[in-house]
């Protein structure tokens, strides 16, 4: 049977990971603080990324709250990001009381360091740099911008652990970072996230603010341990038949609440779900410490993979192409921009059982079925983000895509993806 290629369906998993969550999945007494694997975690990323703190909570944006949390902003006060990014990285802007303001973004999908500078008001206090895809953002630039405003830097390195610039790990440039876990991210434990800072008085505090919480219910840990199994043993091999059944048995196990969603409904409303803010429980920081280990060899294949699109795809527009020194990139996904309508194209890779719809696309805030007025942002505020949301294709990059398979995407692009019209 053919084999389905698919850009966000559980794709970092492999055997020994699958074998791991099943064997988690009957042990519960391992599931919250019986060996405290979240500590190890915590000390593997400080050895890493040389950095004096590290708090893990059960998500990107728990992490980022905690850090908002510490440092004692006023309801209302501004914090800049970038448009284009997802609602996880909004909505603990929201949910802490602050306002976010969206900044544009340059040619490499990154916060613009000029538009920056116009966006910033006497009511600016933070502002949150994302490396997209794991393409490090102009963060020299930006750097000097925030200081010389007295903004807090906070770097979103959900995409890009292991990324750096000038040999400087992304995340160790501002007063803050925070990294996720999530099931499609460079590591994947489903769900989990790290805050990192250099800063004593923030790193204590976000230390402080993680103490204050419950572990996540047993219920919420087994819907995560049950993910690789369902997906790699179920739900993939239901798309390798046809993308109907595919959608129908995932549509099934959401429904009946045996696997959680990435994004919750709330979420997409700017409200915040119960699931959030918690902390890391032991069972995922098992998974996750399973794929740190396998982190190097994970980014080397992102390299390889995004290399070989680079030099077979260079009709097409390349964002992350664009020639900026001193910089190691990770490729958590590695995006071109078409002139012709993306559905159309998705909807003809469906059909050759290439699922390359990730959510990335059509809106300035993803899922985009975010509202996002919710979100507070204001249309034609940042025109170059809106027109990349129209036109932006991601192309897999996981260690689950063979040369082979970027082979016959590659293909697939060539001849559906009307080259002869991209910019």
């Amino acid at each position: 049977m053919f084999k389905s290629i698919s850009i966000s369906l559980s794709p970092n998993t492999e055997k020994d990971d699958i074998l791991l969550a099943l064997s988690l999945l009957f042990q519960p007494q391992r599931w919250k603080v019986r060996e405290n694997n979240s500590l190890l975690i915590e000390a593997k990323f400080k050895e890493y990324l040389r950095i004096k703190h590290a708090s893990s909570f059960n998500s990107g944006r728990s992490a980022l709250m905690a850090i908002l949390n510490s440092l004692r902003l006023e309801d209302n006060d501004e914090v800049l990001l970038q448009a284009f990014t997802c609602n996880a990285a909004v909505n603990p802007i929201i949910w802490t009381g602050l306002k976010p303001v969206f900044v544009d973004v340059d040619d490499t999908l990154n916060l613009d360091s000029e538009d920056l500078k116009r966006k910033i008001t006497p009511r600016s206090k933070a502002v949150i740099v994302q490396h997209n895809f794991g393409w490090p953002a102009k963060i020299e630039e930006i750097s000097k911008t925030a200081k010389k405003n007295n903004l807090f830097l906070i770097e979103d390195c959900a995409h890009s652990l292991g990324a750096r610039f000038k040999n400087r790990f992304c995340g160790t440039f501002g007063e803050a970072a925070f990294f996720s876990f999530g099931r499609d991210k460079i590591i994947s434990s489903i769900f989990g996230g790290m805050a990192a800072s250099n800063n004593e008085e923030i790193g204590e505090r976000v230390k402080e603010f993680q103490r204050k919480l419950d572990y996540p219910s047993n219920f919420w840990i087994s819907q995560q341990l049950l993910h690789p199994i369902l997906m790699n043993w179920k739900i993939i091999p239901s798309y390798a038949i046809h993308s109907f059944l595919g959608r129908i048995t995932l549509g099934a196990f959401h429904q009946l609440s045996i696997l959680s969603k990435a994004v919750y409904k709330k979420e997409k409303k700017g409200k915040i779900p119960p699931q959030f803010p918690k902390r890391f429980p032991n069972a995922l920081a098992i998974l996750a410490l399973n794929q740190f280990r396998k982190l190097e060899k994970f980014n080397a294949h992102r390299r390889e993979i995004a290399d070989f699109y680079k030099k077979e795809l260079k009709e097409f527009n390349l964002p992350l192409a664009r020639f900026q020194g001193g910089i190691e990139p990770t490729f958590m996904r590695y995006p071109i921009l078409v002139k012709k309508e993306t559905s159309e194209i998705l909807r003809e890779a469906r059909k050759r059982k290439i699922y390359l719809d990730d959510g990335w696309r059509k809106s300035v805030v993803v899922p985009p079925d975010t509202d996002i007025r919710k979100m507070g942002y204001i249309f034609g505020s940042c025109p170059r983000a809106e027109e990349i949301a129209k036109s932006i294709l991601n192309l897999p990059t996981h260690i689950n895509i063979s040369l082979e398979e970027a082979k016959k995407i590659v293909e697939f692009i060539k001849k559906y993806g009307d080259q002869r019209n991209s910019r």
